[in-house]
Order: structure tokens, then sequence, then C-alpha cells
């Protein structure tokens, strides 16, 4: 074979590899930020808020959570587990009537720790773990964020505890969500969305959480 034949035959292979490349990296780019889009869901746009609109920034966020943690395998409870961290929520619950503050920072101490349970790295890491659930939780660690920050949140004066009583309202009904995920992991899939219908035993399972936690409209006292 001719010097000649050869250095063709280089150029057209130089060539395709090139074209294949370039076909490669534009079909990558809309989809990656599709797929980024469909598995954070609301969690996308918070980001993208976050980022001033940067749709790129917030991407690179994501991406870089995803490279962090998508590889997490969340570990099962034992059912001698489950029911201690179910009873602690229910407690904690009930508490919200009169103490408020209290069952608030119980929400996000336990929230903390049954991830922790779950395999997510460390409550006393907040931020990693945080960053950790959404890749796996996405459509409902929203109510882990509500919940540490109005339990971290000062209150001046009477009128801003009121409000602030109504925000630990709704920041407890959002995180029980995300303990429902984490508890019954059955009931959940690609980043926390519940399945359309219902779960084993025939019951709609965002349903029967709703229905298990609801307050008073009325204001309770403040601890």
């Amino acid at each position: 074979m001719s010097t000649g034949v050869i250095i063709a035959l280089i150029v057209i292979v130089a060539a395709v590899l090139v074209v294949a490349a370039v076909l490669a990296l534009r079909a990558r780019g809309p989809q990656h930020g599709g797929s980024l889009k469909r598995r954070f869901g609301p969690e996308y746009d918070r980001a993208v808020a976050r980022h001033d609109g940067d749709t790129k920034a917030a991407e690179r966020e994501l991406a870089d959570r995803v490279e962090r943690h998508g590889s997490l395998r969340e570990r099962q409870l034992e059912p001698a587990e489950r029911e201690r961290f179910e009873a602690r929520w229910a407690a904690a619950q009930e508490r919200f009537v009169d103490s408020p503050r209290e069952a608030v920072g119980e929400a996000d101490r336990l929230l903390a720790e049954l991830a922790g349970a779950r395999g997510f790295p460390d409550g006393g890491q907040y931020e990693e773990q945080l960053a950790a659930l959404s890749v796996h939780h996405a459509h409902h660690v929203d109510g882990y964020r509500r919940v540490h920050r109005v339990t971290h949140a000062r209150v001046d004066g009477a009128q801003d505890a009121g409000a602030r009583t109504e925000e630990m309202r709704e920041a407890m009904v959002a995180a029980r969500a995300l303990f429902e995920d984490l508890v019954h992991p059955a009931r959940h899939h690609d980043g926390g969305r519940h399945r359309a219908g219902t779960d084993g035993d025939g019951a709609a399972p965002a349903t029967r959480a709703h229905h298990s936690f609801s307050f008073s409209k009325s204001r309770p006292k403040e601890s």
C-alpha cells in the first residue's frame, strides 16, 4: 500500500471521528439539561432561581450533585427502626399544638437522623446531606430545607411569632412528604415522586400522608 493511500485513509478516519464527536456533543447538550430537569423537577427551578436565571450554572451545580451522590445506595430500615421513627414523628406532630417550635426542631433532627440511617451523609453535614437527598428525593427535599430554616430562624415580636407559627405548620406538612419517602421507600421512585394511583395496600400514599397530619388553623401557643 502506497504512502499516499495510507495518508488518505488516515484523513478519512480522522474526519469521520470529528464528525461523530460533533454530532455526539450536539445530541448530548439539550438531553443533558432535559434529563436534569426531569430528574430534579422543582429542585431544578430552585437552582435556576438561586443562580439568577443562569440555567448553565444551575445545571453545573445539579450535575455536580449527581456526580457526587448519584451512586449512593440507600440502606433499608429494619422494621423496629421504622416503627421508632414513625412513633417519634407522631409525637412531634402532637407536640406542635402546644409547642410548635420544639416540634419543628424535633422534625428537623428526626429527618437528619432518618436520612443518616438510610445511608445519606451524616446530619452534622447539613448542606451535603441536603445535596444528596436532592439527588434521590428531589420532589420532596424542600420540606427538609423549610423545616431546617424555620428551626434556626429568629422570632421578633408577637406579630412575627404568629406568622412564623403558620410558616412552621406549612414546613411540617411539607417535611412529612420527605419523611414518608424515607421511611417507606417503596412508595417513591425517580427522585421522590409518588406513583400515580395506589401503593401496595391500595391506598394513595400522598393522600394518606396528608390525612394523617393536619393542624387546626387556630394559633397555638409559642413555646
